[in-house]
């Protein structure tokens, strides 16, 4: 604190030196008496020390005052330091402006999002009706080949719709949590069950090996993950085997592995970017990139970690980490 309140009053003190070095030349040239030049000169630095002194404890004052400000951004209109000179409030008047511009600004952004939150919640109850109603239409039709295409697709439909609420929801996902010790396995079972058509649609086996583990949790978040993984296992592989297991020697990492495509070895760190879609997305023109984000985010809220290890033409693992159990609701 000391060296920044030099570095502040640099030019005082550089000013300062210069008048003593012309009380210093006027002595010696007009051979002025030692005594008197002394006593001037030791008035001069107990006056200049006890303004010093005073200005340090202003200066040091002012200065953690600010600081305790910047952590609550919000009383600094109310609460800033007095003014000691027109700059010094100039720029207080054009902190006050830009304060008032930001509070404009994030009210009218809430309002947007309040507004853009609304009309999506709205969109997805409604949509909901067409949905069920191309549900019991499908039921009445009579077997044919495309019936089963139909059904597949009303399926990615109702899978998508769900994917918008829980984006919607993320920001807020703290207000919707209930954190419990679940039994993993119920969990997964359920999501297998939603998406046993898919399996036997695409003709890919499943093996779910028995397995027993407790995880501190919130249900309904953990499984929207796990069907987002069991989604794109599904929709990255056309032949063979999608495992679920939990990893040996690791008792607490679920594994989601699949004999799909692959992703490349450039795209893994970049998979859970929001948008990011990789040489996959590109070739499937309907990926989104939110997927891998939406599972990331939930998992980072709910202290679980997730990782991906894949090798093109031979597969994909997921896994799982729940290791981790300090959750705080934020």
């Amino acid at each position: 604190m000391i060296r920044k309140y030099l570095q502040s009053r640099l030019r005082i003190i550089i000013a300062f030196l210069a008048f003593f070095i012309i009380y210093y030349i006027v002595y010696r040239l007009y051979h002025i008496p030692k005594e008197a030049v002394q006593y001037a000169a030791v008035l001069i630095c107990f006056f200049a020390l006890l303004f010093a002194g005073y200005d340090y404890y202003k200066f040091r004052q002012k200065a953690e005052r600010l600081q305790l400000l910047s952590c609550h951004i919000a009383a600094v209109r109310s609460e800033m330091p007095e003014a000691h000179d027109l700059i010094e409030k100039e720029y207080q008047n054009l902190i006050r402006i830009l304060l008032e511009d930001k509070a404009s600004y994030i009210s009218f952004t809430d309002q947007k999002y309040s507004e853009m939150l609304d009309y999506y919640t709205l969109w997805l109850h409604q949509i909901k009706t067409p949905i069920a109603a191309m549900h019991l239409l499908l039921q009445d039709m009579e077997e044919s080949l495309h019936k089963e295409e139909l059904q597949q697709e009303l399926f990615k439909i109702e899978q998508y719709t769900g994917m918008v609420l829980q984006y919607l929801k993320l920001e807020d996902m703290s207000h919707d949590l209930l954190l419990r010790n679940y039994r993993l396995e119920d969990i997964v079972k359920q999501a297998v069950k939603k998406y046993a058509d898919q399996f036997i649609y695409k003709r890919i086996s499943l093996q779910l090996e028995p397995f027993y583990c407790t995880v501190l949790t919130d249900e309904k978040w953990l499984l929207f993950v796990i069907e987002q993984l069991l989604s794109n296992a599904l929709k990255y592989t056309n032949q063979g085997v999608i495992a679920i297991y939990m990893m040996p020697n690791q008792q607490k990492t679920l594994v989601i592995e699949d004999s799909g495509i692959g992703i490349s070895e450039e795209d893994i760190p970049r998979v859970f970017e929001k948008g990011y879609t990789g040489y996959n997305g590109r070739m499937d023109k309907k990926s989104t990139g939110i997927g891998l984000y939406l599972c990331q985010q939930i998992l980072k809220k709910l202290r679980h970690r997730i990782y991906i290890s894949s090798t093109v033409g031979v597969g994909t693992k997921v896994c799982i980490d729940f290791s981790r159990e300090d959750i705080e609701i934020e």
